[in-house]
């Protein structure tokens, strides 16, 4: 699914139970490990884009979100709200203002 991740495709960060932001996926590089396990390196933007939070419990591995389903960049969504400190954002979000 190279093809398919690399067009417009992002590595999404939970942090404390939320999406909170994304890294654009530039590359998947196949490589065997030491053991002979075939394993994939992630070649990601070093820039971290800050999204709109989203509740999402912590898990390892693998998840797929359609573009419908991805959370809006930050910017987009509440312009300015970037420059908030994190614990700011969520008390709006909390309070139904962000």
């Amino acid at each position: 699914r190279t093809p398919e991740l690399l067009d417009g495709g992002s590595l999404y960060w939970v942090i404390r139970g939320e999406i909170a932001c994304r890294q654009k996926l530039l590359d998947v590089r196949p490589f065997t490990d030491k053991d002979g396990v075939g394993r994939c390196r992630l070649v990601l933007d070093p820039k971290v884009i800050v999204t709109e939070p989203r509740p999402c419990r912590a898990f390892q591995g693998w998840r797929y979100l359609a573009s419908g389903e991805a959370p809006r960049d930050l910017k987009r969504a509440a312009p300015g709200a970037a420059k908030f400190p994190e614990r700011l954002r969520r008390e709006l979000r909390d309070l139904g203002l962000l």
